[in-house]
């Protein structure tokens, strides 16, 4: 999942951080208690683990870049597990989650095939009526531009439910901003 330097230079930049703060994470999590086990996909330069740190429960984050591990490992030390893994193939126990979130990340796992095994594996991890809940952002052509030489595969928000759906999810949807969507699914509640 590579990041060309512009790109990498606004992901952990100051004022891509209070986008996120003040627009795009308080938007993706509107109405979802985050007081319980919570698991970040893909945190990046951690701008969401930071925020989710604020908003409650124990938090643990998956991230596949060995750098961004150590550097995660160094700023938050234990105040969140932070695991190296792949998304599609999560090193962690079944039901183990209460939500899964993932923030601006989706597009850069580089295939849709990949995609759907992260939504499996997210379903898979989540609790009998946990949530998975994140934002990406919508094609557009200063979102190519940023993105020349990175991996980049967008997610269709339209498609996104109908994905979700077949990774087990129910309850998908999708709801478009003027840059970016959130989304929303939830695992199955137990049978009783």
């Amino acid at each position: 999942m590579s990041m060309n330097l512009i790109h990498r230079r606004i992901c952990r930049s100051e004022k891509w951080a209070d986008r996120m703060r003040s627009q795009v994470l308080p938007w993706a999590c509107e109405g979802v208690r985050l007081d319980g086990e919570v698991l970040e996909i893909g945190p990046g330069y951690g701008a969401a683990t930071r925020w989710l740190l604020e908003h409650g429960g124990h938090l643990t984050a998956v991230e596949l870049d060995p750098k961004m591990v150590a550097c995660l490992s160094d700023e938050f030390g234990e105040r969140v597990e932070v695991r190296r893994g792949d998304g599609a193939e999560l090193p962690l126990p079944n039901a183990a989650f209460d939500v899964v979130v993932c923030f601006t990340m989706l597009h850069h796992v580089p295939s849709p095939e990949q995609q759907d095994r992260l939504f499996t594996e997210a379903a898979r991890v989540l609790r009998p009526g946990g949530t998975f809940v994140g934002s990406d952002s919508r094609l557009s052509l200063w979102f190519r531009l940023l993105h020349v030489g990175d991996t980049m595969v967008a997610v269709d928000p339209v498609a996104l439910p109908h994905r979700l759906h077949q990774a087990g999810l129910i309850d998908a949807r999708t709801d478009l901003g003027e840059r970016s969507f959130r989304f929303r699914a939830s695992r199955p509640p137990a049978r009783l």
